[in-house]
């Protein structure tokens, strides 16, 4: 070999194994308020499944479980969780999926197009879940961190190729047979382009618009619409355990339901944080969502006819945990990128019913477990 070809090898190599050794995103977190965690023991009964809580940390992969493990000193509620599965999350046009078609397959059954929400491919109207347990006479809803019009709590509620049609989305809120709604997105349910007011026609139809948490911590019984924010709720920091709280209250007020529920939580804003590679707000959302999934379970725990299933729709972020040391709290964490990728997703189950939810799935079968679980 020539000695200028062998150098010029040789550099690249070098080159090549210090851009692998140094990755360009690598940040540091340290987790200033650790929470203490319990064993939770599985409920007792007879295995019937009366009530279905479906909880989505929007983007959440391993990773993010693993950070925010490290960063909570070795210990999450979500550890609680009697079965564990693993979710394949493709959209029917493409591998990488997005919030819309990935949480349209779990609360329909059904494939479909990137960008499109609660519509199969062709744009057929898809029925949810919540649809479906309303028809079979049970209570039904939804309680997120995010605005009322974006992709996750649209898939359940909405019906649209193309989930930026955002007032087109909130207008389909009207129609859906919805007894509990939590979120933000005042915004386009009164300061639209076509003049109407969405809470007005809400009320007309029988629901009470909860504009204030006080209003909606006030609310002992009938159909609710709690929107406190005109886009997405504050961050954890300030909204302290709010998702729990607004996710207990509804379970409170859908269970006065002697038939049962199905119910959607969404941890919302883990998708956010993990396009903008912000490793401290990620981790102060996915332990925020942890702490609801603890919340949540010690509920369902209690009543011992509520399955409680765990998952996400898609991966944002590719974040690959580094290094740390869960004795401080501290963890290490490289972004791969600011947008989606392919990797499959975890799914968790709690309470009756759990033991369905292991091994591989696609994650249009998690709707379908869950449809046959609650007799839909």
């Amino acid at each position: 070999m020539k000695p200028k070809l062998f150098l010029s090898l040789a550099a690249f190599a070098i080159m090549s194994m210090t851009a692998m050794a140094e990755p360009a995103n690598v940040q540091t977190y340290t987790f200033p308020t650790p929470y203490q965690v319990e064993k939770i023991a599985p409920p007792k009964g007879d295995g019937k499944v009366k009530n279905v809580i479906l909880m989505i940390g929007d983007g959440m992969s391993l990773m993010h479980i693993e950070a925010a493990w490290t960063c909570n000193h070795g210990h999450l509620w979500l550890e609680n969780a009697q079965y564990t599965g693993i979710s394949k999350t493709p959209a029917s046009n493409r591998l990488i999926t997005d919030s819309g078609s990935g949480g349209t397959s779990l609360a329909t059954g059904y494939k479909t197009r990137y960008h499109a929400v609660g519509v199969d491919s062709t744009g057929r109207p898809l029925e949810s879940l919540n649809v479906l347990a309303h028809k079979a006479g049970k209570a039904n809803g939804i309680a997120v961190t995010c605005r009322l019009w974006d992709a996750t709590p649209c898939d359940f509620v909405a019906h649209n190729l193309d989930r930026n049609k955002e007032q087109d989305l909130i207008l389909d809120y009207l129609n859906a047979p919805l007894d509990y709604v939590f979120g933000g997105g005042a915004k386009y349910f009164e300061h639209r382009d076509d003049g109407r007011n969405i809470f007005s026609e809400l009320e007309k139809k029988g629901y009470r618009v909860a504009r204030t948490l006080d209003e909606l911590w006030r609310c002992k019984s009938g159909k609710i619409y709690a929107v406190p924010y005109p886009v997405d709720t504050p961050v954890p920091a300030e909204r302290g355990d709010l998702l729990a709280k607004a996710s207990l209250k509804g379970i409170d007020l859908l269970n006065h339901n002697k038939n049962g529920f199905f119910m959607m939580i969404e941890g919302s804003q883990l998708d956010d944080y993990g396009h903008f590679n912000q490793l401290d707000m990620l981790m102060q959302e996915t332990l925020d969502f942890d702490q609801t999934i603890g919340a949540v379970m010690k509920w369902a725990a209690a009543d011992g006819q509520t399955l409680v299933v765990v998952t996400a729709d898609h991966q944002t972020g590719g974040p690959t945990v580094l290094g740390g040391d869960y004795h401080t709290g501290t963890v290490q964490v490289n972004f791969s990128t600011r947008d989606h990728s392919g990797t499959m997703v975890p799914v968790y189950a709690f309470g009756p019913g759990s033991e369905n939810f292991t091994g591989f799935m696609d994650n249009t079968e998690i709707f379908w477990k869950i449809k046959r679980l609650l007799g839909l």
